[in-house]
């Protein structure tokens, strides 16, 4: 299928199911701690709201199956979240996809997938190297005004584990670059790599203090991904909390950025 005929394309209705051990070990996979128990303990369990983004992750397979693109030629280019209601601790939701637009950015092309349901909506932006210059939307430019976490005001280290990325595959994305090291070095990378959304959940949790707010709390949140992590490096967070609960952030790892553009926004 031609990219240039996806947009607005119908990616179909699907019911998806899940558990308390379900959104437990979600919590556990983005760094949860022992002392957080409303985020891993049944008793009064909070859903993270980014365990959303696994709920609708099933739409980016859906585009690919169409024959748009292969998993080993594309790339996670950003992410958004909207949280419409708060996610019980377990349910059936049906979750509806369709292709929201596609970009030419000349050497490559952007897929915008989005899944909606009533308790969240969802754009996985998917980046396609050399699939682009057919004459299409470039759509917007990545953020060039000033960087809103230039002078940050609040920091923070979480230091990912060996195991981050073997733990996050359990919650549905089984991609053999996070679990195995000959297929990623396959594709050019010199091991295995952390989940571009378990990078970006770590960040929602922790970010959650920069706001004085709860991680469950999180009402919407956007990034870009601009490089991978390696399961075992710390990940340094920056950010400028603008109240009442809006945390602008990036995240980095030895001083090379991996998350830009990131915007959190907390229920105040």
């Amino acid at each position: 299928m031609e990219l240039a005929s996806l947009p607005g394309t119908s990616l179909g209705r699907r019911s998806v199911r899940y558990g308390e051990d379900d959104a437990i070990l979600y919590a556990l996979a983005v760094g949860a701690k022992a002392e957080e128990l409303d985020l891993i303990f049944e008793r009064q369990l909070r859903v993270l709201p980014t365990f959303a983004l696994t709920l609708g992750l099933w739409v980016a397979d859906a585009v690919g199956a169409l024959g748009a693109f292969t998993p080993d030629a594309a790339l996670h280019g950003a992410q958004a979240l909207q949280i419409h209601k708060p996610l019980p601790p377990s349910a059936v939701l049906d979750v509806t996809g369709e292709v929201a637009a596609v970009w030419d950015k000349g050497r490559a092309a952007i897929v915008d997938v989005a899944a909606e349901s009533e308790y969240f909506s969802a754009t996985y932006s998917i980046f396609l190297p050399g699939q682009g210059g057919w004459g299409g939307p470039r759509g917007s430019s990545a953020q060039t005004n000033k960087d809103p976490v230039a002078r940050p005001s609040w920091s923070a280290r979480f230091t990912t584990s060996s195991e981050q990325a073997a733990w996050y595959r359990l919650t549905g994305d089984r991609h053999l670059i996070h679990i195995d090291p000959e297929s990623a070095r396959a594709t050019g990378l010199p091991g295995v790599i952390l989940h571009g959304l378990c990078t970006l959940g770590i960040a929602a949790r922790e970010t959650a203090a920069a706001a004085g707010a709860h991680p469950a709390d999180l009402r919407s949140l956007r990034a870009r991904f601009v490089a991978p992590v390696v399961p075992g490096a710390p990940l340094d967070l920056l950010a400028s909390p603008q109240p009442p609960g809006t945390v602008p952030f990036t995240a980095s790892v030895g001083g090379t950025t991996v998350l830009t553009d990131g915007l959190a926004v907390y229920a105040a």
